[in-house]
């Protein structure tokens, strides 16, 4: 390279060392600022003592704000729905999670499960009704799907749900709702005799309760609740009348764990970046620890595994635009995003010593709500196996 070609390089940018940004349009980068500093201003001055009081106070009022931003149901178009790019909603999910982890499946839940199922398989009635406040933050929604005995088979559901001559009547539980105990509207999957079917269910409807689910130790900054329907009688319309059987909410889950892929990487975003500035400003042996070699390894590893992550979801966010996104990459993506993000968090503890367990730090917190992320929207495990199939052909679930 030429003297002169040397001296026209960008210099080097901590923050975005492959220059990531330069893939982003003017208007990719106008919402990952405009989340950003929502973020900044609202949930990061008081996060830390939210999740020690194991509380998301305030909720309904986030929700509304987060509706003024046009991030509920922000991929989504028509009916107050901003109709984003998937790459906007991804850089979206990861500013929100480099917040919490809470905050960021509130706008998943919301957006991600509730509102699309509405959206892709309910009538233009439930549509009308239902998406134009929920895009706004006036109504929250939830997703009743995991039951206390059938987390990853939901083929297993014990919720039933009969016809009564016109009418529907729903009996069952799902457990680990988040939103629950404040939504107002719940889509609801439940075995019929046609099948598993959706239904969308004012949570006012009697006979039917969300007592929240206390003592957390990850996610304490969300509302987490069981649903309990006792015979919960809906009329004929309550059920989603365009899909039956599980290939409604599993295609639910996998727009959720797309937000995943983006938003794991928020949380190992905020890690790394603290304990980079610690690394420069804590000395021991009479330097900066960010001068000791050993110290240097553990910050490299970790930004080629970040930014690593940051390229792979963009790359499955073209292609979530393009329409060419299949589960299988979806899996992909979720299985190493969110498991290098807990990694980073490990890595990121050990750099700040006894400091890492401090809530005055955001490394602790994000590591244990990972701990959650790992699993939900399909374990492991669950997420190995769809590749191992994809790559096989053979199918090792049972």
């Amino acid at each position: 390279m030429s003297e002169g070609a040397r001296r026209s390089l960008p210099p080097f940018d901590p923050a975005d060392p492959l220059g990531i940004d330069d893939l982003l349009a003017p208007d990719d980068l106008a919402v990952r600022t405009t989340v950003r500093q929502w973020a900044a201003t609202r949930v990061l001055p008081d996060i830390a003592d939210w999740y020690e009081r194991g509380e998301l106070p305030g909720i309904r009022d986030l929700a509304r704000e987060l509706g003024s931003l046009g991030a509920l149901g922000m991929s989504l178009t028509g009916y107050g729905c901003t109709g984003a790019s998937a790459v906007q909603y991804g850089l979206a999910c990861l500013e929100l999670e480099a917040a919490d982890s809470g905050i960021r499946s509130l706008v998943s839940v919301q957006g991600s499960l509730a509102m699309y199922a509405i959206h892709r398989f309910g009538s233009e009635e439930q549509k009308e009704r239902w998406l134009p406040p929920m895009a706004a933050g006036e109504t929250i929604g939830c997703f009743g799907l995991t039951e206390p005995d059938h987390g990853s088979d939901p083929a297993g559901m014990r919720t039933y749900a009969k016809r009564d001559g016109s009418d529907w009547v729903l009996t069952g539980r799902k457990m680990w709702i988040t939103n629950g105990s404040v939504a107002g509207v719940a889509v609801v999957w439940a075995r019929t005799d046609e099948g598993i079917r959706g239904f969308v269910v004012p949570t006012d409807a009697p006979g039917f309760s969300a007592p929240e689910i206390r003592h957390k130790w990850s996610l304490r900054a969300s509302v987490t609740s069981e649903l309990v329907m006792d015979e919960v009688r809906l009329p004929a319309d309550a059920v989603l009348p365009e899909v039956t059987g599980l290939r409604g909410p599993l295609s639910c889950l996998s727009h959720a764990r797309y937000g995943i892929v983006w938003g794991s990487m928020g949380a190992a975003r905020a890690c790394f970046e603290a304990a980079l500035e610690y690394a420069g400003s804590r000395e021991q042996f009479g330097r900066p620890i960010g001068g000791f070699q050993l110290t240097q390894a553990k910050l490299a590893d970790m930004a080629v595994e970040l930014h690593k992550g940051v390229l792979l979801a963009h790359h499955l966010g073209m292609r979530m635009d393009a329409g060419t996104l299949r589960p299988e990459q979806v899996s992909f993506g979720k299985l190493n995003n969110v498991r290098e993000a807990i990694e980073i968090c490990r890595t990121a503890r050990t750099i700040l010593g006894a400091n890492g367990i401090s809530l005055e730090y955001p490394v602790m917190r994000h590591a244990t709500n990972l701990e959650s992320v790992l699993t939900y929207e399909g374990t492991v495990e669950m997420h190995q196996l769809v590749l191992g199939k994809a790559l096989t052909g053979l199918d090792a679930f049972r």
